[in-house]
C-alpha cells in the first residue's frame, strides 16, 4: 500500500458501492481476497481505499466510483484529520476560484514542488483576502487596538504535501460544480458524520434571523457574529459589505472564514470586507471598537464558566452584571455593545432565559430602556436542543435619537393553531420532529407580526396594536411593558398568548361546535354498513413490481428536486400523507451560482397513489384534484396507475391490507421499511376492481370524517377549558 494511502471505513465502503453494511460484512467472510485491515481498531477496521476500489471493480461491485465520493474518502482517510484537511482544501478551491489561471500554472509541477508553490501563493491571497497574518483588531484590517491573529493561517510546505493529491480531485469537483458547492457538500457531509461535534444552526432558522434584522427593505450591511461556528448565520445575510466573525475554536473559525469568502462576491462589483477571528469573546473580544448594523448570534447555552468572576466590572454590563448562571444575558448584553444606536441584535436563546429569577433584573432593565423589542418562540425541533422550543429575542440598541417603545412584541409558533390529526410519522425523531418543521410558515407567522410593529414602533409609536392589525390570537400579541415588569418579569410567550379557540371567545367556540355538529352528522351517514361475513377469497395474486414491469402502473421516489424561485411548489410530506392534510412542506432552493438547470421534483396527479416508505403502518393516499400538482416528498413512493388497467382507489384498498404490508416490510433496529415492490393486490377485471374501488374510497372519506370529527372535539374542549378558566366562557 502506499505510503498515506487515504484509509476508508466499511461504512464508507458500504456508500460507495451503494449497499448496507451488512453486505460488507459478508463480502470480508465469504471472499478470501477481500482487502485486509491496515488501521482502525478490531471493532471498526480501516482499508485502504484503492484496494478496496480495485477489489470492487474486479468483482463487478463498482463501475466508476463518483468523484465527490472519491474527494470526501481521500478527505475522511486524510492522515492529519478530516477537519485539517476540510480547512486545506477549503484554501485550494478558495485559490480555484479567485485565481484559476495561478491554479493552473502550480497544478503543472510534481507533487513536492506544488507544496512549496501553493503555500506561497495562499499566502498572497490570504493577505489580500483576510489581512496580514497578525495585527490590531479594531473592526477593520488593521489599525491600533487589541492584537489578533488571522483566523486561517497558512500551510506550510510540509503540511500542504500529504493533501496534494486531495486538493487536485477537489479541484476537478469544482470544475463540475464551482468551487463553493464543492466546498459546501464536503463540509456538509463532514458536520453529517459529525453531529455531536458540533452546534448547528440549521439553513431555515439562520435566513429567518437574517430577515429580522433588515429595516424595511434594506438589508443590514455590516454584521457580526460573535459566535460564529460554521459561518451559516453570516451565510445567511443578503447584500452585506463588511462582515466580522469570531469562534473560540480555531477550527471553527477557520473553516467559516473559508466558506464566508468562498460564498462572497468576487467580481469586484460588491467586495465584501471578511474580519474572522479566533478567540473567547466573551474574555477576548476581538473587535472591541466596532459597532455594526447588526449582530447575529447563536450562544454556546449554560456555560458557568464564562468569565463571571474576572469580567465583573467589565463597561458591557450596562444593564446589571449578569449571574454566574446567566451566561446568555451576558452575550446579550454583547452583542447590544457592538451595534450603532437603532441597530438590531437577533440571538438564539433557551426558553429559561425568558424566566429564570437570577435574570429578572437585567430583563426588567432591557424592557425598560426599550432594548429588548420581541419574543418569540420556535418549535421544538428548530435547533439544537432538538427536544425544547427555542426562543428569539429581537434587541435594538437605544440611543439619544431612539425614542423608546413602551411595548414588547410576543410571538408563540411553538404549538400548531391546531390539534394535531395523526400520530407523527415513525421516522420523525422523538425530540420533536425537526424533519417535519414548516420553516415556510414559521418565518411568515414571525415576520407577518414583526414587520407591522417594527414599522410602527419607528414612524408611529402611537397607534394602537390592535389598530395596526398585529393582533394574532394565540400566535402574537403585542403587550405593554408595564403589564410585563412584575416580581417575575416573565416573557416566555406562551405565559402571555391565550389559545386561539379562547382567544376568540364564547362566538368563535360556537363556531367549532357548530362545525362539529354538521361533522358528527356526516360520519353518521358514511358509517359503513354491516359487513358481509364469508370464508377467505382465494384470487390469483400479482405484485406491484410485477404491475410495474407489465407497464401497468409506473414507480417514482420522493424527496428529489429543487425550487426555482420563479413559482413555489408545496410539497406532500410524509407527515401530510398519514394525516391526510393538504401540502405542506415547501422545496429546497438551489444554492446561488449553482451550475446546471435545477432538478425537477416530481409532482403528483390525480389518480396516482402515494405511500410512506418507513414506519410499517398500513397507509395509502390516492391524490385528488385539490393535491395534484404537489411535489412527492422525501420518504415517500408514488404508484401511478394505467386507468385503463388498474383502478387507482382498488389498489389504494388493497395497499393497506395489515397482512399485505407486514410481507412487504424490512425490519432494522431503529425502523421498518416498506418495500412497495412487494405489495399485492388480486388478479381482478377491470369492473370488479372498480367495485371494490368504491367501497374503500367511502370508506376513506368515513375516515376523514372521523379524523375532522377528532381535530374539532380536541379544539371545542380544550377551548372550554381554556374559556371556563380565564372567565371568558361562564358555566350557564
Amino acid at each position: 500500500m502506499p505510503e498515506n494511502s487515504t484509509e476508508v471505513t466499511a461504512a464508507g465502503i458500504a456508500r460507495l458501492a451503494g449497499v448496507g453494511r451488512a453486505a460488507v460484512s459478508n463480502w470480508r467472510r465469504r471472499h478470501a481476497d477481500f482487502p485486509k485491515p491496515v488501521g482502525g481498531t478490531e471493532t471498526s477496521p480501516a482499508f485502504a481505499l484503492p484496494e478496496v476500489e480495485q477489489w470492487l471493480r474486479d468483482q463487478g461491485k463498482l463501475a466508476e466510483i463518483p468523484l465527490r465520493e472519491r474527494v470526501w474518502q481521500q478527505l475522511a482517510g486524510h492522515p492529519a484529520g478530516a477537519v485539517p484537511a476540510l480547512v486545506h482544501t477549503g484554501c485550494a478551491l478558495l485559490l480555484v476560484r479567485d485565481r484559476p489561471t495561478a491554479w493552473l500554472e502550480i497544478t503543472a509541477v510534481s507533487d513536492a514542488r506544488m507544496a512549496k508553490v501553493l503555500h506561497l501563493a495562499l499566502n498572497s491571497l490570504f493577505a489580500a483576502r483576510f489581512g496580514p497574518a497578525t495585527g490590531d483588531a479594531d473592526g477593520s484590517a488593521g489599525g491600533g487596538g487589541t492584537g489578533y491573529e488571522r483566523a486561517v493561517h497558512t500551510p506550510t510546505a510540509e503540511e500542504l504535501l500529504p493533501s496534494v493529491p486531495l486538493l487536485r480531485a477537489a479541484a476537478e469537483l469544482a470544475a463540475e460544480t464551482g468551487a463553493r458547492q464543492a466546498f459546501e457538500f464536503l463540509l456538509g457531509r463532514q458536520l453529517a458524520a459529525n453531529p455531536r461535534q458540533f452546534t448547528l444552526t440549521p439553513p431555515g432558522l439562520a435566513e429567518l434571523m437574517a430577515a429580522l434584522v433588515r429595516t424595511g427593505d434594506r438589508p443590514a450591511r455590516t454584521v457580526l457574529d460573535p459566535a460564529t461556528g460554521t459561518g451559516a448565520l453570516l451565510r445567511a445575510v443578503s447584500s452585506p459589505t463588511a462582515l466580522y466573525a469570531q469562534d473560540a475554536d480555531p477550527d471553527l473559525a477557520a473553516l467559516s472564514a473559508l466558506r464566508l469568502a468562498l460564498h462572497s462576491d468576487t467580481d469586484g462589483s460588491n467586495p465584501i470586507a471578511l474580519a474572522v477571528r479566533t478567540g473567547d469573546t466573551l474574555r477576548a473580544d476581538a473587535f472591541p471598537r466596532l459597532t455594526v448594523d447588526a449582530v447575529l448570534c447563536h450562544p454556546p447555552f449554560n456555560e458557568r464558566n464564562w468569565g463571571h468572576d474576572e469580567l465583573a466590572y467589565d463597561p458591557r454590563w450596562e444593564y446589571g452584571l449578569p449571574a454566574r448562571t446567566e451566561s446568555e444575558l451576558a452575550w446579550v448584553q454583547h452583542a447590544l455593545a457592538h451595534l450603532r444606536e437603532g441597530g438590531t441584535a437577533v440571538l438564539l436563546m433557551p426558553p429559561a432565559a425568558a424566566s429564570r429569577r437570577s435574570g429578572r433584573r437585567i430583563r426588567a432593565d432591557l424592557l425598560r430602556r426599550g432594548a429588548l423589542r420581541a419574543v418569540v418562540a420556535l418549535p421544538a425541533g428548530a435547533a439544537p436542543p432538538y427536544g425544547i422550543p427555542l426562543h428569539l429575542w429581537v434587541l435594538r440598541k437605544p440611543g439619544a435619537g431612539v425614542r423608546p417603545s413602551p411595548e414588547l412584541l410576543l410571538v408563540d409558533t411553538a404549538e400548531p393553531a391546531e390539534p394535531p390529526t395523526a400520530p407523527a410519522p415513525a421516522s420523525a425523531p422523538a425530540s420533536g420532529g425537526r424533519d417535519r418543521l414548516d420553516w415556510q410558515a414559521v418565518r411568515s407567522a414571525v415576520l407577518d407580526a414583526w414587520e407591522p410593529f417594527d414599522g410602527r414602533t419607528r414612524s408611529e409609536p402611537d397607534i394602537p396594536a390592535e389598530a395596526a392589525g398585529q393582533e394574532r390570537p394565540g400566535v402574537s400579541r403585542v403587550v405593554p411593558v408595564i403589564e410585563l415588569l412584575d416580581d417575575d418579569v416573565d416573557l416566555a410567550p406562551a405565559r402571555h398568548l391565550p389559545s386561539p379557540a379562547a382567544a376568540g371567545g364564547p362566538g368563535e367556540l360556537t363556531r367549532v361546535r357548530d362545525r362539529l355538529t354538521e361533522t358528527l352528522r356526516l360520519t353518521a351517514t358514511l358509517t359503513p354498513p354491516p359487513a358481509d361475513v364469508s370464508g377467505p377469497a382465494h384470487w390469483p395474486l400479482t405484485t406491484v413490481g410485477e404491475l410495474a414491469r407489465a407497464g401497468a402502473l409506473h414507480l417514482r421516489t420522493g424527496g428529489t428536486g429543487t425550487g426555482t424561485g420563479a413559482a413555489p411548489v408545496p410539497v406532500l410530506t410524509e407527515h401530510d400523507v398519514l394525516g391526510s392534510t393538504a401540502p405542506s412542506g415547501t422545496l429546497p432552493t438551489a444554492p446561488a451560482g449553482s451550475e446546471g438547470p435545477p432538478e425537477e421534483p416530481v409532482l403528483v396527479e390525480p389518480g396516482d397513489v402515494v405511500v410512506p416508505v418507513l414506519g410499517g403502518g398500513s397507509v395509502a393516499r390516492v391524490i385528488d384534484e385539490a393535491t395534484a400538482g404537489a411535489a412527492l416528498g422525501r420518504n415517500l413512493q408514488l404508484l401511478r396507475p394505467d386507468p385503463a388497467a388498474v383502478d387507482p382507489w382498488f389498489l389504494a384498498g388493497f395497499l393497506r391490507g395489515t397482512a399485505n404490508n407486514r410481507q412487504a416490510s424490512s425490519y432494522a433496529s431503529t425502523a421498518t421499511r416498506l418495500d412497495a415492490r412487494r405489495l399485492q393486490l388480486p388478479r381482478l377485471p377491470l369492473a370488479e376492481q372498480q367495485r371494490y374501488g368504491e367501497r374503500f374510497r367511502a370508506l376513506a372519506a368515513f375516515e376523514d370524517a372521523l379524523r375532522l370529527t377528532g381535530r374539532l372535539g380536541g379544539q371545542l374542549v380544550q377551548g372550554m377549558y381554556d374559556g371556563l378558566t380565564d372567565g371568558t366562557v361562564t358555566p350557564e
